[in-house]
């Protein structure tokens, strides 16, 4: 995953709309609504995600190496550079998430990265703490 924390991912911009996603993908192999009525285009490897008004909200994607400019951080150790890159990161909902890079993922889960539109991180922050 290439990304450009809160402006774009893989290239693709966070004002993306759907027609926007379906014309680079086609059309996604899966569409529904999530627990959070986010609605999901599922592209297999990847996954946009867009609040009712059409806004993208967030893209999950396969990151076995995540590119954020010149660094590359291998998904194997992306807690530990999160961790200390950013002081403001938090865990929510078993998700490390870090409001600097703009993305969410469970630490010990197979490589799949959340990057986040700049508005969701209030509604992560929102969420109950994890317990610590």
């Amino acid at each position: 995953m290439h990304l450009d924390p809160f402006v774009s991912v893989d290239g693709m911009p966070f004002t993306a709309r759907r027609d926007d996603v379906v014309r680079v993908y086609g059309q996604p192999q899966i569409e529904t609504r999530n627990a959070v009525d986010l609605t999901e285009l599922d592209f297999g490897d990847v996954v946009y995600r867009f609040q009712d008004c059409g806004r993208l909200e967030e893209v999950g994607a396969q990151a076995p190496i995540l590119h954020l400019g010149t660094v590359s951080v291998p998904f194997a150790t992306l807690a530990a550079f999160v961790r200390a890159q950013d002081a403001a990161c938090f865990l929510r909902a078993g998700f490390l998430v870090s409001p600097r890079f703009g993305l969410a993922f469970v630490p010990d889960s197979p490589c799949w990265v959340t990057a986040l539109a700049a508005h969701a991180i209030t509604q992560w922050e929102a969420m109950r703490p994890e317990l610590a």
